[in-house]
């Protein structure tokens, strides 16, 4: 096992993401937008190794994904489905990449059982040749 895949909780939960996504993927809904920062930088390190990013998404999504630029803001559609397959969103979620906790998003989400946050990318179906990190479509 090397650094990119070595078993952690930022690994672990993008896993969870990856298989949420292929999930709405097959069900014709947009792919889920990516708004934990410390999840998110679990996600660039993996796919500094496309040979292991390719594996881990078709581990987890069945399929290969790329990294999209996908900027946005409010209701992040997607955790009711995380929640029925894994239950509540741990803390991870509300991390910035320097290990901070957004404690008052954890306990608005906590008490309301919705997020609203900000994003910068989302997950999309890829043809898997090393176009694992790729900037925004235009017509988004």
């Amino acid at each position: 096992m090397n650094t990119t895949t070595e078993p952690s909780v930022d690994l672990d939960e993008l896993g969870k993401f990856f298989t949420v996504t292929a999930r709405r993927i097959d069900a014709g809904e947009a792919a889920p937008q990516m708004f934990s920062a410390a999840v998110d930088a679990a996600w660039h390190r993996l796919a500094a190794d496309p040979a292991a990013h390719h594996t881990f998404t078709l581990q987890h999504a069945g399929r290969p994904l790329a990294h999209v630029e996908s900027a946005g803001s409010g209701f992040i559609s997607w955790v009711g489905a995380y929640e029925e397959a894994y239950g509540p969103l741990p803390e991870i979620w509300f991390t910035d990449a320097e290990g901070n906790v957004d404690t008052e998003a954890l306990a608005r989400y906590r008490e309301t059982g919705e997020v609203r946050a900000e994003w910068d990318c989302s997950p999309e179906p890829s043809g898997g040749d090393d176009d694992e990190l790729v900037p925004a479509a235009s017509n988004r």
